[in-house]
C-alpha cells in the first residue's frame, strides 16, 4: 500500500511538471511549434516519451491544461453565482465571466502563462474547440450564459451569438495582453488585475447594451 502510494505520489508530481513546462513553452512559441520533446525536457524529464505516457496526444496534454485552470475558476464562478443571485443587471453576470479570470490569474503570482496559452490555443483551428468546450461545457458557465440572456430578452439569436464571440475574444486576447506585459516587465494601463477586470467589464457591458442597427436584405 505505501509503494502505491509513493508511485502515485511520483506520478502525480511528474504530470504537474509536464503540465507547468507545456503551459509555459505553448504560451510562449505556439502549440504546434513545441514538440513533446522539448516539453519533456523543460519537465526535466530524462525519458522523451513521457508527455505521450503520461497525457497521450497534445490535444489531450492541451486539454489537461485546460481542465486544471477551468476547476479552479469554476469554484471562482460559483461563489459569485451565489453572490449575485438572481440578478437582472448584465454587469453582474459580465463580472462573474471576467473576475473569475482575473482574480484566478491575480492569485498564481508573476509571471503566469495561462492567459497567453489560452490565446495561442483559439487562434489554433485545430484545438479552439477544446477550449471552447471545457468553458461552455461547464454547468456553472451555462448558468452564467443564461442569466445574461435574461438580462436581454429582446436581443436578437444572432446577435447573443456575436456579441457572445466578441465578449471570449476580448477576455482572452486582453488578458494575455496584460499577461505579457507583466511578464516582460513593461508598463500595464491598470496597476491590478482587479482593475484591469473592472475596465474589461465597463466595455464589454456597453457592447452588450449596444443598439442593434438592422442590416439590409
Amino acid at each position: 500500500m505505501v509503494r502505491k502510494t509513493v508511485r502515485a505520489d511520483r506520478v502525480g508530481e511528474t504530470r504537474g511538471l509536464i503540465l507547468a513546462a507545456a503551459e509555459r513553452l505553448f504560451a510562449e512559441h505556439g502549440v504546434l511549434a513545441v514538440s513533446n520533446r522539448q516539453v519533456s525536457e523543460a519537465a526535466g524529464q530524462g525519458n522523451n516519451t513521457a508527455v505521450g505516457y503520461h497525457f497521450g496526444t497534445k490535444a489531450d496534454l492541451v486539454r489537461a491544461i485546460a481542465r486544471k485552470h477551468g476547476e479552479q475558476m469554476e469554484q471562482l464562478r460559483l461563489r459569485m453565482l451565489d453572490e449575485i443571485g438572481d440578478s437582472s443587471d448584465v454587469r453582474d453576470w459580465v463580472g462573474c465571466l471576467v473576475y473569475s479570470v482575473t482574480e484566478h490569474l491575480a492569485a498564481q503570482g508573476s509571471p503566469t502563462w495561462f492567459a497567453r496559452f489560452a490565446a495561442q490555443v483559439m487562434t489554433d483551428p485545430a484545438l479552439r474547440d477544446i477550449m471552447i468546450d471545457e468553458a461552455l461545457t461547464s454547468p456553472v458557465m451555462q448558468q452564467i450564459v443564461d442569466g445574461l440572456n435574461r438580462c436581454l430578452p429582446e436581443l436578437p439569436l444572432q446577435v447573443r451569438i456575436e456579441r457572445g464571440d466578441m465578449t471570449r475574444q476580448l477576455i482572452v486576447h486582453m488578458m494575455a495582453e496584460r499577461e505579457r506585459a507583466l511578464a516582460e516587465g513593461t508598463a500595464t494601463t491598470r496597476p491590478r488585475w482587479h482593475d484591469t477586470a473592472t475596465s474589461l467589464i465597463d466595455a464589454i457591458v456597453g457592447m452588450w447594451l449596444a443598439p442593434v442597427t438592422p442590416t439590409g436584405g
